[in-house]
């Protein structure tokens, strides 16, 4: 899973860079309180203790926290729906775009002028997300035989050594207790999340890279959109 592992690592770095930090907070609040319709108590709702410990990596502020769960009970809030595009990029790679918007008349057509200005276009529904699948993606310092032999004793599907670590795959559903297991036995998480992971790849370099990575950037500095994944290699 080397390419999925590959552009993760670029948007990983873009993030810890990223001057824009007030834009990051916003994206996680808008998954916070998305998160939060199914319950406040973390203990009780495992996507939002997800989403509560990419908060807190990203160093989010506790009040900025707080503001996003209140929004569940604050009737005047705007009501944010999530919504996934799909869409084709340079080199033909697939894409796929999660968004958290309280105005799809205006977040569609800005996420589709942003790929049509960089080389890619929007993709009928159902075109694209084939090529993927949902799966829990855990990243953990350590590396090594140990760290492997724990995340699948935990019930991993795949394994893979990275630079700064450990990126480990699992069923969606199965995305907590592995996570909880690692914790237990003394990893270090740095993620973990549901992604959308490929099925397969589509090899991209050169000139497409480029205007692969400078689509991506600007696909992930839209203010709705929370998440970008594509099946490059």
């Amino acid at each position: 899973m080397s390419g999925h592992s590959k552009w993760a690592t670029t948007k990983r770095q873009k993030a810890v860079v990223d001057a824009k930090r007030g834009a990051l907070f916003t994206k996680i609040g808008n998954q916070i309180a998305i998160a939060a319709r199914a319950g406040t108590d973390p203990a009780m709702n495992p996507s939002l203790a997800m989403v509560l410990e990419k908060a807190r990596l990203a160093n989010m502020p506790k009040a900025n926290i707080e503001r996003a769960i209140a929004r569940v009970a604050d009737k005047s809030a705007a009501a944010l729906i999530e919504e996934v595009y799909e869409a084709y990029g340079p080199g033909g790679v697939g894409i796929i775009i999660e968004v958290a918007t309280d105005n799809k008349n205006r977040t569609m057509p800005e996420v589709r002028h942003t790929l049509d200005k960089n080389g890619g276009r929007m993709a009928e529904p159902g075109s694209v997300m084939f090529q993927f699948k949902r799966k829990g993606v855990i990243e953990i310092s350590e590396k090594g035989d140990d760290a492997t032999m724990v995340a699948l004793e935990a019930g991993a599907e795949d394994v893979v050594d990275e630079d700064e670590g450990t990126v480990i795959y699992t069923e969606a559903s199965d995305l907590m207790k592995v996570r909880q297991t690692l914790a237990d036995s003394g990893m270090t998480v740095t993620s973990a999340e549901l992604q959308y992971v490929p099925t397969s790849y589509v090899p991209v370099e050169g000139e497409a890279g480029e205007k692969l990575e400078k689509l991506l950037s600007a696909v992930d500095d839209l203010d709705d959109v929370t998440n970008v994944y594509t099946n490059a290699e």
